[in-house]
């Protein structure tokens, strides 16, 4: 299980606050441009990224734990859905639409699912190098997005090197106006930015309307955001086949483990910065309930971004409630300005996009990990699988390289031989401390990861050169467990041929600190050169205590 972070802090602010009024107002300034700018990023009528953000706040304030954590669209889930739909739809937009809607239904449905099963304390999907390294690639591909979007030339080919070739060949028919209008949009959110407090996304909206009014820029070929049309529709599960159906789920189940490594990240980021408590299993069932409220009204996917997290946080939140406030302050907005917010510039909106996914495209995030010598191929493959693969398959990639991580790290097989520290009660590892002695007639060996189906031939194949190595002075061996809290059938029948091999050795085997589950487990097992006698937890002072009385 995840550790659980007590702190005073988190049984306070049940009343709402002016802390809770000032950040909420401060991040409906935010997430509304981010809202409409992430539905342009999936393909989906700016009304899609809307409902997502209400969906969002408000499932989360009633069911999440965070304090701080923001759930709306996030630039990630919102380039995911927009490649899965468009990979299954084949040009049909209806389709698309449709398959986008279920895909959104079903990620819901699997966080529902986790959430009920408890297994939230698997947080860590995906690793932090293959996040990151996701994250960089994915940033590179929306600017280079938004870029065709603002000069005005749309390639048709979706590999990015085609796609950039074919972008950088027609530079000259660029539209130099829209440019213009994206870089000042951009540098006015950069300086705002520094600037506590300030919706600089709000801003740079209201002052892109006003000045594509005053100065009629739709006379430069600059088009606008469109109608915002947020009437709810009924909801209802869209018309798909049972093969379309499958298909979802499979590109859910990756759609759900980016979205959980990124949410829950920031949900503990901030958690252990202010010792709050953290509840993985109740924060899967308000990320279901989101999901699945968006999904039903049409809207996007949803998760936990860092960025309004810490916005969030920032802005001086004590509470749930500020999203709550904040879901109040962007009720009037979209009842009163939803239709000047249509008359947003197309380029402002990149502008507010590129600013958005901007601080995940830094060379720092490379440099620890070079720095360490740990991982460095990892971050650069995950970058080069969204380069080179595109953005859905190069998830799937990213996803195959952190289990092959996981995978490889579990199945590394080391064992170590233990010797008494200083005639006391404690054994260590004698390379380690070759001061340590050995116990004679006995040789103590300790697996140094967790017996799986990856690892345990392995492991024990090694125990017996070891055992070989030590000669016929060695009549007990005693292996510690400790580090397998419970083991798999094939690590059963792993062991078994392990103790019919040792005894037809005329040695005795001794387990000593067995886990409660492993230890029922191979008492059910009825391993007839294992008996129950020699299946203990205790420790290994106390095992080869035990080994002297039985075979002395």
């Amino acid at each position: 299980m995840l550790p659980q972070f007590n702190s005073p802090v988190s049984t306070k602010a049940k009343k709402l606050s002016w802390p809770d009024i000032i950040a909420g107002l401060s991040l409906a300034g935010l997430l509304l441009p981010e809202a409409v700018a992430y539905s342009s990023i999936a393909n989906l009528p700016p009304q899609a990224g809307v409902i997502a953000l209400f969906a969002g706040l408000i499932c989360y304030g009633l069911l999440g734990s965070s304090r701080y954590a923001v759930v709306s669209a996030t630039s990630s889930s919102a380039a995911v859905l927009a490649a899965a739909s468009a990979s299954l739809a084949n040009g049909d937009n209806a389709l698309r639409l449709a398959l986008g809607m279920g895909l959104v239904l079903m990620t819901g449905l699997f966080f529902a699912l986790a959430g009920m099963m408890r297994i939230g304390s698997v947080s860590d999907f995906i690793a932090k190098p293959v996040l990151r390294g996701f994250a960089f690639g994915l940033a590179i591909v929306i600017i280079l997005g938004q870029i065709a979007n603002v000069v005005g030339v749309h390639p048709h080919h979706s590999d990015l090197l085609r796609f950039v070739v074919e972008l950088f060949s027609q530079i000259g028919n660029w539209n130099g106006a829209a440019i213009a209008v994206s870089m000042v949009a951009l540098l006015l959110l950069l300086l705002l930015a520094r600037v506590p407090r300030i919706p600089g996304g709000l801003v740079v909206i209201v002052l892109g309307i006003v000045a594509g009014k005053w100065l009629n820029l739709s006379q430069y070929g600059i088009g606008l955001v469109g109608n915002i049309d947020l009437q709810l529709a009924t909801p209802a599960l869209p018309a798909l086949s049972y093969p379309q159906w499958l298909r979802i789920a499979e590109l859910s189940a990756a759609m759900v483990m980016i979205l959980y490594a990124e949410s829950y990240s920031s949900i503990r980021s901030f958690a252990l910065k202010h010792g709050d408590s953290v509840a993985p299993n109740r924060d899967l069932l308000a990320l279901g309930a989101a999901n699945l409220m968006s999904g039903l009204f049409h809207g996007m996917p949803v998760g936990a971004g860092y960025s309004a997290t810490s916005a969030n946080e920032a802005a001086g939140a004590v509470s749930r409630l500020a999203g709550w406030v904040a879901a109040a302050a962007l009720l009037i907005i979209v009842l009163s300005l939803l239709p000047e917010v249509a008359s947003t510039p197309i380029p402002v909106l990149a502008a507010i996009v590129t600013h958005a996914v901007g601080h995940t495209l830094r060379l720092a995030v490379f440099r620890p990990y070079f720095t360490w010598r740990r991982d460095r191929l990892v971050i650069v493959a995950a970058v080069l699988a969204v380069l080179v693969f595109g953005v859905l398959d190069g998830l799937l990639a990213a996803i195959a390289v952190s289990l092959v991580m996981l995978l490889r790290r579990m199945a590394q097989s080391s064992v170590t031989v233990l010797g008494r520290l200083g005639g006391g009660h404690l054994f260590v590892s004698r390379k380690i401390h070759p001061e340590a002695q050995e116990v004679p007639g006995m040789l103590i060996l300790r697996p140094d990861t967790g017996l799986f189906f990856g690892n345990a031939e392995r492991i024990l194949t090694q125990v017996r050169n070891d055992i070989h190595l030590a000669g016929d002075a060695v009549h007990v061996v005693i292996l510690s467990l400790e580090e397998s809290p419970d083991l798999d059938s094939s690590s059963v029948e792993a062991i078994a041929d392990f103790c019919a091999a040792i005894q037809g050795q005329d040695k005795h085997l001794l387990l000593a600190r067995l886990k409660t589950p492993a230890q029922e487990l191979l008492g059910r097992a009825g391993i007839g050169e294992l008996p129950i006698a020699v299946l203990r937890d205790l420790s290994v002072d106390d095992a080869v205590k035990l080994a002297a009385e039985l075979y002395p």
